[in-house]
């Protein structure tokens, strides 16, 4: 199996910690590729529109992009693992996910992305992680991918490690192998009714535009040249 893993921070705090743990059962049978933001995808979208226009290739910023993308459309599992920032996810997390719009439901979607699976690891110091895991959940919907799951984590005060509660630390670490035992054998992934009805409401868009008439989007192109329309 292949996994991609997307660090939403360089530091090697908390969150670097319950990714590990998480990846600790995966890391010897499986082939795994991490990217470390912003280090590896330190621009933000300008908005030129240039992917949604021409193509992705062409964005300013594919140098740092597409490693990325194409080890995402490469892998079998998706993994971000990410601090809570003021009950969001980081900026430079939104920054990537902002470069990945074109290959939404509604623009060029790829097809791969619709047998993959995805965890969301979140940590914060107290604050609630599910508006966190959802502005990326959001995103991995929308590009196709069905099996997410999501685990978050609350320090409660404070951002070391060893300082954490020992009980309530030994009962995260448990809980990160048992989430990751899930993932030793893959099965194959269903198509959720969510990501169906999202399809559906594209397909009917661009079945729509076609019909009337006028110069063919790249968007609505992509759907005829995949034989979706």
């Amino acid at each position: 199996m292949k996994i991609a893993v997307i660090n939403g921070t360089q530091v090697k705090g908390c969150t670097y910690r319950m990714k590990e743990l998480f990846l600790e059962n995966l890391r010897d049978d499986n082939d795994i590729i991490e990217f470390y933001l912003p280090k590896d995808m330190p621009r933000f979208c300008s908005g030129c529109k240039t992917c949604f226009l021409k193509s992705e290739l062409l964005c300013p910023n594919a140098e740092y992009v597409m490693p990325i993308w194409n080890a995402i459309l490469d892998a079998d599992l998706i993994v971000f693992a990410y601090p809570v920032y003021v009950l969001r996810a980081p900026g430079h997390v939104k920054a990537l996910l902002d470069h990945l719009a074109c290959h939404w439901m509604v623009h060029r979607p790829d097809r791969r992305m619709f047998s993959k699976r995805a965890v969301i690891l979140t940590q914060s110091i107290g604050a609630p992680n599910r508006a966190a895991q959802s502005d990326v959940a959001t995103s991995l919907t929308w590009l196709g991918v069905s099996d997410i799951k999501k685990f978050g984590f609350g320090t409660m005060g404070t951002i070391k490690w060893d300082e954490i509660n020992e009980k309530r630390r030994k009962r995260v670490e448990y809980r990160l192998r048992e989430l990751s035992k899930k993932y030793l054998t893959p099965k194959p992934v269903r198509k959720s009714i969510r990501v169906r009805l999202f399809f559906f409401i594209a397909k009917m868009l661009h079945k729509d535009l076609l019909k009337k008439g006028g110069p063919i989007s790249a968007d609505t192109q992509h759907w005829i040249d995949n034989g979706w329309i």
